[in-house]
């Protein structure tokens, strides 16, 4: 049997509600003619009338039939190489009238680590959503792996590898079983998935848990399963939301780890986080949103230097509330955050000398990080 006639057995229960949905009812009664006497699709039928494109004894024209099926089923393009991975253009999205992602505009490259920064409500989630297909776009551009990316494209699906925020596993499987179910979503045998399975469980450090239930492993444990099963099906782009919530440093630092040996690989990263120390460690690029729209893009290093001053000293009161009049006399940038004093400045050499004579201030002196960036940008409001 051809492979065109395999996809057609498997898919033509959907004609009629695909042919709806377009307006092509007559592509209905050509499918109905075929099953009603018109040649039996597992039929007999042989090269030799393939390329005349008739049936020798019902007269049915293969040819026009075929041209009228890919209408219904356009065959769909395939990814191939492309600089950049992600293309993003005038990407919008509303609710209620009011705009949750605004006209914002990237492009994720090949190969790197991508972050998205904000705080709650910024956007990122809703721009994961869109990014891959679970959420409608309002308007704008969004190009995944060089295709238009829609729900019902699954050449671009079947390359993504998705990890949301919660841990969405089957507490009642074990292990291994997680990892077997999730691959035959994307339509991988068990062959194809049990020859994965060796590395997947070792790439997880679970390889000893194999046929442990869920529901009895650690946090980080799962956490690690829930990245190895999205890596089944070998997807050329990662996107990660919150990969390391709730985590302790050390499963933490151990995710983090296996991120970069995935980015080692050649595999692209999108993530978003609240750590900025995460962010700091594995992003090459940072996108920093709030309130639906692009505040900045850069490397970690270039963002902070564009923002923040080099050197920052924190400042608390040993006993009472800080008088920040004492320390005015220095140049620099001063912020209060509650109990805390902030003092932003090129050359803190001087600030410091002054500091070690009041006994009565505690100070930490450090230099500029991605934390005083966020904020810098973001503001120190808490949003819930």
């Amino acid at each position: 049997m051809s492979a065109f006639w395999r996809v057609f057995l498997r898919q033509k229960a959907d004609v009629s509600q695909v042919c709806k949905n377009r307006n092509r009812r007559h592509a209905i009664a050509n499918a109905t003619a075929l099953d009603q006497g018109a040649g039996s699709l597992a039929g007999p039928w042989t090269a030799s009338w393939w390329g005349s494109g008739r049936s020798p004894d019902k007269g049915f024209h293969i040819q026009a039939f075929q041209l009228q099926i890919a209408n219904i089923f356009p065959r769909q393009r395939t990814p191939g190489t492309v600089e950049h991975i992600i293309t993003v253009q005038n990407l919008c999205k509303n609710y209620g009238g009011i705009p949750v992602v605004d006209h914002i505009s990237f492009q994720v490259r090949s190969g790197e680590c991508f972050g998205i920064l904000g705080p709650n409500g910024a956007g990122k989630t809703t721009t994961l959503r869109m990014l891959i297909g679970l959420t409608p776009l309002d308007g704008g551009v969004l190009e995944i792996l060089g295709l238009p990316m829609h729900p019902d494209q699954r050449s671009v699906s079947q390359h993504l590898g998705v990890i949301s925020q919660e841990n969405n596993l089957d507490d009642d499987l074990s292990v291994q079983e997680n990892i077997l179910v999730y691959g035959h979503y994307f339509g991988l045998g068990d062959k194809v998935i049990r020859s994965r399975l060796e590395e997947l469980l070792a790439f997880a450090l679970l390889t000893d848990r194999r046929h442990q239930p869920v529901r009895t492993l650690s946090g980080g444990m799962k956490r690690r399963l829930v990245l190895a099963r999205s890596l089944v099906a070998e997807p050329k782009l990662v996107i990660l939301d919150e990969p390391t919530t709730g985590l302790d440093p050390q499963a933490r630092h151990l995710i983090w780890q296996r991120l970069r040996t995935l980015k080692e690989k050649g595999v692209t990263l999108l993530l978003t986080t609240h750590y900025m120390e995460e962010a700091a460690h594995l992003c090459d690029r940072l996108l920093v949103m709030n309130r639906g729209h692009i505040l900045d893009l850069g490397s970690p290093r270039e963002l902070i230097a564009r923002h923040v001053e080099p050197e920052v000293v924190e400042i608390r009161s040993c006993g009472g509330r800080l008088d920040p009049t004492r320390l005015q006399n220095h140049s620099g940038r001063q912020e209060i955050v509650g109990d805390l004093l902030y003092c932003y400045a090129h050359d803190t050499t001087e600030l410091l000398a002054t500091l070690r004579t009041l006994p009565d201030l505690t100070f930490l002196a450090r230099p500029a990080n991605l934390e005083d960036l966020f904020l810098k940008l973001t503001g120190h409001d808490l949003r819930e």
